[in-house]
């Protein structure tokens, strides 16, 4: 794009961030450069780094973007009466987004902070975020009163189905199956239910 003469701050933060997202979702983690999205956007590489502390700090922001979308798409899910229906919409809807932004998703896991370096809070929070949704979910469906055990039950249901749609989007699942996602997910899940219904 061209360089105009002034860009507020909040403009080049908006800026950066879009020609960053793009960069990424063109060609994954491999193509982000900071050299590349000051070319795109008409300023200097410095400039990347008067805004954003350094890639990793740029590449958690657009992360937390992603995981507030994702909350939004959770959230305008319609509530149905049956619990087990319920999971079933979050983890299509969880599906259907990793599909949509297959490399931006993939980021998430990709993208390691260097050690001893910790996530920051607010990150952590919206994980946490999308976990708690999960919990809320499977709370009508399971016979536990443990908060602990319901915790560790939203994460491995969680990991399951992110390990099906990591294949997926990768383009790696044709490899162990001839099926196509979804079906492997709701297996999954339904699955996982009778499982805790069962105990």
């Amino acid at each position: 794009m061209g360089r105009r003469s002034v860009h507020t701050p909040e403009e080049l933060r908006e800026h950066i961030l879009n020609a960053a997202t793009e960069l990424i979702t063109a060609s994954g983690l491999s193509g982000l450069s900071a050299r590349e999205v000051a070319r795109r956007i008409g300023y200097s590489p410095g400039t990347i780094y008067n805004v954003f502390v350094n890639l990793d700090d740029l590449l958690l922001t657009i992360e937390a973007r992603m995981l507030d979308q994702l909350a939004a798409s959770l959230e305008s899910l319609k509530a149905s009466q049956n619990p087990r229906e319920n999971l079933l919409q979050l983890a299509h809807a969880y599906l259907d987004y990793t599909h949509a932004n297959p490399r931006l998703w993939n980021l998430l896991f990709e993208h390691h902070l260097p050690a001893g370096v910790d996530v920051p809070p607010e990150y952590r929070e919206k994980l946490e975020g999308l976990l708690s949704r999960i919990e809320d979910a499977l709370r009508p469906l399971t016979k536990t009163s443990d908060e602990d055990e319901l915790k560790r039950h939203a994460r491995v249901l969680w990991a399951g189905v992110h390990g099906i749609t990591s294949l997926s989007t990768a383009d790696k699942l044709s490899s162990i199956t001839a099926e196509s996602a979804w079906p492997l997910v709701k297996d999954l899940v339904e699955t996982y239910l009778d499982g805790l219904t069962n105990r």
